[in-house]
């Protein structure tokens, strides 16, 4: 199978393929994609995209994490996590910048960083329900928006 080329020279080198069910611990450098089942821990400092048929259940460190499809467990990301519309996360993300489209279903808190390395100074925002945060202006239109799909099953 020969790479796909994804953006910013960034590479597919691990797929968890539709119809794959994959169970462990996930260490690697790069991309990876998961458009199948995957449960245990994944590290890595690249990107991990869960596909739009993608189910995981697991801890999750990576530096950019992108959601299409369900998560549940807690995500740890050093740059930025993108929920896609079709989404599903059920769990607690800690990053530094949070992207929520319109008509995601997530189910947890989020702490939003000021930065990988002063991960000390940050906000704990409830997504379900009210917001109690000092960065309540701020995240204003993606609680919205992720309040928005939450009758969607």
């Amino acid at each position: 199978m020969s790479d796909t080329h994804i953006s910013d020279d960034a590479f597919i080198n691990s797929i968890i393929g539709e119809g794959t069910r994959f169970k462990g611990e996930f260490d690697l450098n790069g991309l990876l994609r998961i458009d199948g089942d995957f449960t245990g821990t994944i590290r890595t400092t690249g990107k991990v995209l869960v596909g739009r048929n993608g189910r995981a259940e697991c801890t999750l460190h990576a530096g950019t994490v992108v959601v299409g499809g369900v998560v549940r467990g807690e995500i740890y990301s050093s740059e930025k996590v993108i929920i896609l519309s079709t989404g599903f996360v059920l769990g607690n993300i800690t990053t530094p910048r949070l992207i929520v489209e319109e008509g995601v279903v997530f189910n947890g808190t989020c702490r939003v960083t000021a930065g990988p390395a002063k991960a000390v100074k940050s906000a704990a925002v409830p997504l379900k329900g009210s917001l109690e945060s000092p960065a309540r202006d701020q995240i204003q239109i993606q609680a919205a928006a992720a309040g928005s799909g939450s009758q969607r099953r």
